[in-house]
C-alpha cells in the first residue's frame, strides 16, 4: 500500500496542468467516482431494505423510520475522521481500506436479513452501514486537493454527482428485485453488492494515486474549525445534501405509509428523484464556476422553498401525482444546491487567505489545506440534516399521521437557507463595488469578497 505517491503537484500551475497534471487528476477522479458510488449505495441499503420488511417482520413504520435514521446518524459522524485520512495515509490507500471495509455491513445484512431477526440486530447492521456515509467525504477532500480552483466546481459536482447516484441505483437494484423474484428475496440486492465492492476496492489499488504535498495538518484543522464560515456553510448544506439524503432514504416509506403503496410500487417510483438529484450536482457547480456559488445556492433555495408548498398542498389534499411533482423538484433543486456550495468552499479559503495578506502559491495552498479539513466538518453536519428529515418524518407519522407537518418544518428551514445566503455572501455593504464571486473574480481581484461581506 505504500506505492504510487506523487511527491509533486502543483494543478494551479497551467504548464504543469496542461503537461500531465490533468491527466492524472482525471483518472483518480473516475476510480474515486467509483468508489464512492458503491460508498453510497452501501449507505443507502435500508432505504431499500425496509421496502422488503413485510408485517413477518414485525417492524412498524415509525422502527422502519429509525433503522434510516440510525444509518444516517453514522455515516454523519464518521465522515469527520475520514476526512483527516486521506492526508494520513494517501487519498489511493484509504480509498482502497476504506472500500473494503464495506464489505462488513454488507455481508452481515446478507447474513440477518430474514424475519425473525430482532429489532436490535437491524439496528446495529443499519448502524454499520454508516460507513458508506464516510465515503464521500474522503474522496471529496481527495479530489479537491488534485483540481485547481478554476475546476473544483465542475470535478467536484461531478465527483459527488456520481458518488450520490449510488442512492438511485441501489434503488433500481431492489426494484429489479421486487418486480422480478418478489419482496421475498432481500439478499439479491446485497448479493449484487458484494463483488462490486471487490471491483471498487482493486481498481483504487491499481489506477489511484496519493499526493505527498498534502499531509495532516492539525493547524489547518483548528483553522477550519474555528472559521466561522466552516459552520456557515455547514448549516447551508443541511439545506441542500441533508435534503438529498434524508429525502432519498425516507421517499420510499412516505409512499407507503402515507399513499399506500405496495412495496413494488414504492420501488417504482423512489429511485426517479434521486437520479435526477445526483445528475444535475454537477451542473450546479458548472453554474457557480460561471455565475458563482451563493448566487446560485439563495435561487436554489428559493425554488426548494415554492417546491415545498405544493408537497404541503399535496399532503393536504391527498393528491399522489402533485405530491410525486414537488417531491421530484425538491431531489433536483438539492441536488443543484449541493453542486453550488461545494463550490463556495474552496472560494471563501482563497479570500480568506488573500484577506490575510498571502498571494500566489501561498494562498492557494492555505485555500487547498483549510477547505479540505472544512469539507469534512461541513459535510459531515450537513449529513446530519438526512437524520433530522427521518426523525421529522417518523414524529410526524406519530403524531398527526402524514409528512405534512415535517414539510411545513422544512418550508420553515429554507426561508432561514435564504436569509442567511443572502446576508453572509451576497449582502453589499453601503458605499462598496459589486464584485463577483467566482474564481476568475478572485484570480483578477486579490482582494475581492469573492461575493460575500466579509470573511
Amino acid at each position: 500500500m505504500g506505492g504510487r505517491w506523487i511527491e509533486r503537484w502543483e494543478p494551479e500551475d497551467e504548464a504543469f496542468w496542461r503537461e500531465g497534471g490533468e491527466r492524472i487528476a482525471r483518472r483518480n477522479l473516475w476510480f474515486s467516482v467509483l468508489a464512492e458510488h458503491i460508498g453510497f449505495s452501501v449507505w443507502s441499503l435500508w432505504s431499500v431494505m425496509v421496502l422488503f420488511m413485510g408485517p413477518g417482520y414485525g417492524v412498524d413504520p415509525a422502527g422502519k423510520f429509525f433503522l434510516i435514521a440510525t444509518a444516517t446518524l453514522v455515516g454523519a459522524f464518521v465522515r469527520i475522521p475520514y476526512t483527516f485520512a486521506v492526508a494520513r495515509f494517501g487519498g489511493r490507500n484509504w480509498t482502497v481500506l476504506s472500500a473494503l471495509l464495506l464489505l462488513l455491513p454488507t455481508g452481515l445484512a446478507y447474513a440477518v436479513m430474514e424475519p425473525g431477526t430482532s429489532y436490535g440486530t437491524f439496528l446495529l447492521v443499519a448502524a454499520l452501514t454508516g460507513v458508506g456515509g464516510g465515503n464521500f467525504a474522503s474522496s471529496m477532500t481527495n479530489i479537491n486537493a488534485f483540481f485547481p480552483l478554476r475546476k473544483k466546481g465542475w470535478a467536484l459536482g461531478l465527483n459527488a454527482g456520481g458518488g450520490n447516484i449510488g442512492v438511485p441505483v441501489v434503488q433500481l437494484v431492489g426494484l429489479l428485485v421486487i418486480g422480478t423474484a418478489g419482496a421475498l428475496h432481500p439478499r439479491l440486492v446485497l448479493g449484487v453488492y458484494l463483488p462490486l465492492i471487490a471491483v471498487a476496492a482493486v481498481c483504487a489499488a491499481l489506477f489511484m494515486d496519493n499526493l505527498a504535498p498534502v499531509r495532516n495538518d492539525t493547524g489547518a484543522v483548528r483553522e477550519a474549525v474555528t472559521a466561522r464560515h466552516t459552520w456557515i456553510m455547514a448549516f447551508l448544506y443541511v439545506g441542500t445534501f441533508g435534503s438529498f439524503i434524508g429525502y432519498g432514504f425516507a421517499f420510499g416509506l412516505v409512499l407507503q405509509t402515507q399513499f399506500g403503496r405496495t412495496p413494488l410500487q414504492a420501488a417504482s417510483l423512489t429511485f426517479i428523484g434521486p437520479l435526477l438529484g445526483s445528475l444535475v450536482r454537477p451542473v450546479g457547480g458548472a453554474l457557480a464556476d460561471r455565475h458563482g456559488g451563493a448566487r446560485i445556492t439563495l435561487v436554489t433555495f428559493a425554488a426548494m422553498a415554492a417546491a415545498t408548498g405544493v408537497v404541503i398542498y399535496a399532503s393536504v389534499v391527498g393528491s399522489l401525482s402533485v405530491f410525486l411533482v414537488g417531491f421530484i423538484a425538491l431531489f433536483a433543486l438539492s441536488g443543484l444546491g449541493n453542486g453550488s456550495t461545494y463550490k463556495m468552499i474552496p472560494a471563501i479559503f482563497l479570500a480568506q487567505a488573500h484577506r490575510e495578506g498571502l498571494a500566489g502559491e501561498a494562498a492557494e495552498a492555505y485555500g487547498r489545506r483549510v477547505s479540505g479539513a472544512a469539507m469534512g466538518l461541513i459535510g459531515a453536519v450537513g449529513a446530519l440534516g438526512g437524520l433530522g428529515i427521518n426523525l421529522a418524518f417518523r414524529q410526524s407519522f406519530l403524531t398527526v399521521g402524514s409528512g405534512t407537518g415535517a414539510f411545513v418544518a422544512f418550508l420553515a428551514f429554507y426561508a432561514v437557507c435564504m436569509v442567511v445566503t443572502w446576508a453572509v455572501y451576497l449582502r453589499r455593504p453601503s458605499g462598496t463595488a459589486p464584485v463577483p464571486d467566482t474564481a476568475a473574480g478572485a484570480a483578477q481581484e486579490p482582494t475581492a469578497r469573492l461575493g460575500y461581506a466579509e470573511v
